[in-house]
């Protein structure tokens, strides 16, 4: 039987019993591919791949667990976790070579292409199993660099927005940054990237409105403010958050 599964979920992805059904892409063999690297190298931090069902749906492992708070309420000490369990991560994506003719469904061009990235390291992504921290939802993953998918995490896990003060903000940074183990000569670029990240996705947001693409036109109508705010206050700060990664 299908369930529904909680949250604000892409458009088809359903529970059936302990697996995930997501509609198939020209992505999905891709990131297929990168999900069973991932478990061969020992990271258990993602779902398995299961192949197709009868309906040529994604068949991934379902993970019981709790979802992150979206307003980043983790604590310093689960910030410096979280950072360190997204350096396993691209520890492990490292090692991964993408299939010939891979297709990649990334929504926004990242700045290089280092090694494979999620490109949406956020609460809503990150659940608390019994196994430790495990990222869901693939379907945006591709080529990016680790600093890039940092900058977002950094912006979204640490929950660096208006309503919370900058120090406390620089703080949590801070914490998520030296769990990761950023060496102290990329800290700076870092702190610079952080605003130019967050716009990057007021423009993803604004561009999807413009043209009417979803889910990207609906975000812009609910938190379009939020981004462009978020994206003001990092630029602005670009010196308490080097101080703070100092």
């Amino acid at each position: 039987m299908e369930e529904a599964l909680p949250g604000n979920v892409t458009a088809g992805v359903v529970r059936v019993g302990d697996t995930v059904r997501r509609p198939a892409g020209p992505w999905t063999a891709s990131v297929d591919a990168l999900l069973g690297h991932l478990h061969a190298v020992g990271f258990g931090g993602a779902p398995r791949p299961l192949g197709r069902d009868d309906r040529g749906r994604q068949v991934l492992e379902y993970v019981p667990g709790e979802p992150g708070d979206p307003a980043g309420t983790y604590s310093l000490d689960e910030l410096a976790s979280i950072g360190a369990f997204l350096a396993d991560l691209h520890d492990a994506t490292a090692s991964f070579t993408p299939p010939p003719g891979a297709s990649w469904q990334t929504a926004i061009a990242p700045d290089g292409a280092e090694l494979v990235c999620h490109h949406d390291v956020a609460p809503w992504n990150l659940v608390r199993s019994a196994r430790g921290w495990v990222l869901i939802d693939w379907d945006g993953a591709g080529p990016g660099t680790r600093l890039w998918e940092l900058a977002y995490a950094g912006q979204s896990m640490a929950g660096m927005r208006p309503d919370r003060a900058p120090d406390e903000s620089a703080a949590r940074l801070r914490a998520l940054v030296d769990g990761y183990g950023l060496p102290a000569a990329e800290r700076p670029a870092l702190a610079a990237l952080l605003g130019r990240r967050a716009r990057a996705m007021v423009d993803l947001l604004a561009a999807g409105a413009r043209d009417g693409v979803q889910p990207w036109a609906r975000i812009h109508a609910e938190d379009g403010a939020y981004w462009r705010a978020t994206a003001a206050l990092l630029d602005a700060g670009v010196d308490r958050w080097t101080a703070a990664l100092a």
